[in-house]
């Protein structure tokens, strides 16, 4: 801790030699002020204790593993400078906000890239770290109309989804590589408690920005040139897919601009796809449950589109969410959900889909390399007809079943371990459990496929076949 603060005091004087060269008193003392406000303290913290530990774990495993880990480092580099900035700024329009935010979607863009084309080596490790930084667009949070959740609620939001990833790398390198586990460890870490505590303490509301300070106004001239072309339309809420258009009326502005116009689709959430009230049946003037034409047009474009039908993400009646023939969607979210709905999914492919909140029952049918992350489920979560799957439960069960599947992991966490796990007709069934301590690796179960039936005493006895080495 002595070597942080020693960092700190240093990178502190370095900045206020810059500013005793090139501004004047006033402004060298605000800006001294800042440094050592206690929440941009606590952020170089959060940078020195988590941050290094994640790269201090990549650089054991080097790679393609150390690169994507010192983009985190240079994002987090870059939100610590955007909130020094906050605390001189004041509060910019939309066109300035999206100029504001460009050097943390820069940042995000690269470990996207990183994820793109043929699938890399170490991919989950590059998913995990990719996936995670969404957790740092808490700071563009304007409030409840805004489009995304809660600053502490964002960053937890943000970590469930790539924690899917990071659990794989838990499971596949438990038992030949600690480095890789280690990294994994610490990478979460970094966001819960981390970040996730840090936006606790000091931004449970989102940023504050300066009421006093200098004005950003250095996106509007682009669009308001004598003479030049009427700027293009407000770009789609920010959590909408690129080709999806919404059927309602609803002004697009705020924060529904921000990152979607900084880099043409590539926004900070550019993957995450959420459930907003005008695509949900009781809230339509037509009543239907459907897509209107205009969406199916925009959505049959796609190179994803399947074949069987174009791709459905609603609610229908009121009662039941239909999520159908997604193919590579890997951030689909249904975060507007109660104990009455049911959800059904079917003939999805390569597509990951998070359910937050408590459902009455999940199905999941005739889909291939499906993910499925609920939280808590009433009734049941059943998997059928399907070829390898994994459900991640993160609260309670009471029952899950597997039929007619071939390859399925199911993760359950602690308050679901008392679930009752039905199979028929499946094979390479595989559960993995938490282990007994809070950093212990998760233990994996084989479930039994093969049963020996003897007849004994009059009636037959079935007890599972056990393999040597298995």
């Amino acid at each position: 801790m002595d070597e942080n603060l020693i960092k700190r005091l240093e990178s502190a004087v370095a900045r206020l030699e810059v500013l005793s060269a090139s501004g004047g008193a006033a402004e060298v003392g605000g800006d001294a002020a800042v440094a050592m406000d206690p929440s941009i303290i606590a952020f170089g913290d959060l940078i020195s204790e988590y941050v290094a530990k994640v790269k201090i774990a990549a650089e054991k495993i080097g790679g393609k593993v150390l690169e994507v880990s010192r983009i985190v480092e240079e994002a987090f580099s870059v939100q610590k400078e955007l909130l020094i900035k906050i605390k001189r700024t004041q509060k910019p329009d939309t066109a300035g906000l999206v100029e504001f935010l460009k050097p943390l979607n820069e940042a995000i863009a690269k470990a996207n890239a990183l994820t793109e084309g043929k699938r890399p080596d170490f991919f989950y490790h590059l998913k995990s770290a990719s996936d995670s930084l969404t957790a740092l667009a808490w700071i563009a949070y304007a409030g409840k109309d805004c489009g995304m959740s809660m600053p502490i609620a964002h960053v937890e939001e943000s970590w469930q989804m790539a924690e899917f990833y990071n659990n794989k790398i838990l499971v596949e390198y438990r038992n030949k590589d600690a480095n890789h586990v280690e990294w994994a460890k610490a990478l979460k870490e970094l966001y819960v408690p981390g970040l996730r505590d840090y936006v606790k303490s000091h931004y449970p509301l989102g940023p504050i920005w300066s009421a006093t300070g200098k004005t950003t106004a250095s996106a509007p001239p682009k669009v308001s040139k004598p003479g030049g072309p009427a700027p293009p339309p407000p770009p789609a809420k920010l959590f909408y897919s690129e080709t999806h258009q919404p059927s309602s009326s609803r002004p697009k502005e705020g924060m529904a601009a921000v990152f979607h116009e900084i880099n043409s689709g590539q926004s900070v959430t550019s993957g995450l796809r959420k459930v907003t009230d005008d695509m949900k049946v009781k809230n339509r003037v037509d009543k239907t449950g459907f897509v209107s034409a205009g969406e199916k047009e925009g959505r049959t474009s796609s190179p994803s589109f399947s074949k069987t039908g174009p791709p459905k993400l609603e609610l229908q009646m009121g009662r039941k969410w239909v999520v159908e023939n997604q193919i590579g969607k890997k951030n689909l979210v249904i975060d507007d959900c109660d104990a009455k709905q049911s959800v059904y999914v079917f003939g999805c492919k390569d597509s990951v889909l998070q359910i937050q909140g408590k459902v009455n029952n999940i199905t999941v049918d005739k889909c291939t390399k499906m993910g499925v992350v609920f939280t808590d489920v009433v009734a049941a979560c059943e998997v059928v007809n399907c070829s390898g799957v994994e459900v991640q439960c993160q609260g309670s069960a009471p029952t899950i079943s597997v039929d007619n599947t071939a390859g399925c992991q199911l993760y359950l966490s602690k308050d679901s371990l008392e679930a009752s796990v039905t199979t028929a007709k499946s094979s390479e069934i595989n559960v993995l459990v938490p282990g007994s301590g809070p950093d212990s690796d998760w233990v994996e179960h084989s479930l039994p496929q093969q049963y020996v039936h003897a007849y004994k005493d009059g009636h037959f006895v079935t007890t599972p076949v056990s393999h040597s080495g298995g």
